[in-house]
């Protein structure tokens, strides 16, 4: 079974990537866009009969666009199910728990110190801007965690999405402070925080990668041991597994991935839970098959999502932070229900 919906991700991989790069202001034949994929493949020469102004719109416009979709979406989603399995709460999200919010803080903070203006604001961040986001992100997380730890060993699972709300409001009150202190930045700062993958080039790409590819190992190493953390801590101390130093070990990789993708992207909610709940419905609950099939159709989830901004209202475009919430929305409150009647 996990070998048919790992297929199924792949498969959702890639048809996500062909409609994202074929569709659009100027549409291109979805089996011509599929040749010129793999004429990116060294020693592969193939006719896909289009252009050069339509290739040039694939290898330098859509494909990193879709290719950095996939890493954002995929990092939300590893994010959101990593920390269900670390908070042993189904509805944590790196939304709801103040962790996008923190990173947000950091990023605006970052943007402010610059003091640019215009498009620059939001594209081609420098390096740094990851690490200011994951040091945001680390400290929200923590201090949700704290919050909601206030409420005892018998606090509900809302209790922590509570804490996390309380958490952002004041993150988001701070963000606010500093965005009218710069006003000259608040248009292009605002339309970031709603979320976009609008990208000059491979920049993004390429800036988010690294920290994609060390959250992702990490997290996925690691993912044996939420299925042992899920029994409590007696039982996975008695297993031979230190929980605390697992729980930060997770809690930091997911922080680092969340933070990358915030500081690209912009603030993209509830990804991380309508993906992985949606992975456990189809394919079970073992965190073994829920984190890597999240990466995989979190990535196409969001790829998709996008293509949906881009072409509902053209040639005006939606953002995509809005599409994932009108989704996102009617879906936490099922889960929220649902989470309701197993307590009960």
């Amino acid at each position: 079974m996990r070998r048919r919906w790992l297929v199924a991700g792949f498969a959702a991989v890639l048809v996500s990537a062909i409609a994202g790069i074929a569709f659009g202001p100027v549409s291109l034949p979805p089996g011509s866009v599929a040749i010129e994929l793999l004429n990116l493949v060294p020693g592969v020469h193939l006719h896909s009969g289009l252009n050069e102004r339509e290739v040039a719109i694939i290898t330098e416009l859509r494909l990193p666009r879709v290719v950095l979709g996939l890493l954002v979406g995929g990092m939300l989603a590893l994010a959101g199910g990593c920390y269900q399995g670390v908070f042993r709460n189904p509805l944590a999200d790196p939304h709801l728990l103040g962790v996008a919010a923190g990173a947000g803080l950091a990023v605006t903070a970052v943007i402010v110190a610059r003091g640019v203006s215009g498009a620059d604001v939001t594209v081609g961040l420098p390096v740094t801007v990851p690490l200011a986001a994951f040091v945001g992100a680390l400290g929200a997380v923590l201090l949700t965690y704290l919050l909601g730890a206030a409420g005892g060993r018998d606090r509900s699972p809302a209790t922590l999405i509570l804490a996390g709300v309380a958490v952002s409001a004041f993150l988001a009150a701070g963000q606010t402070y500093l965005l009218q202190r710069d006003a000259e930045s608040i248009q292009e700062v605002y339309s970031w925080m709603l979320g976009r993958l609008a990208t000059a080039g491979w920049h993004d790409v390429l800036l988010m990668l690294p920290y994609t590819v060390v959250t992702a190992v990490v997290v996925l190493m690691h993912r044996r041991e939420l299925d042992v953390l899920a029994l409590g801590d007696d039982e996975a101390s008695s297993l031979g597994l230190h929980p605390q130093r697992s729980r930060l070990l997770l809690l930091a990789a997911a922080s680092l991935g969340t933070a990358a993708a915030v500081s690209v992207s912009g603030l993209i909610g509830f990804v991380g839970i309508i993906v992985p709940h949606t992975v456990r419905m189809l394919a079970g609950s073992s965190y073994r098959a829920v984190l890597p099939l999240s990466v995989l159709f979190g990535g196409a989830f969001l790829t998709l999502t996008d293509l949906a901004a881009r072409t509902a209202a053209a040639p005006s475009e939606i953002p995509i932070g809005v599409v994932t919430a009108l989704l996102g929305g009617p879906f936490f409150a099922l889960v929220l229900r649902t989470t309701k009647r197993v307590s009960e």
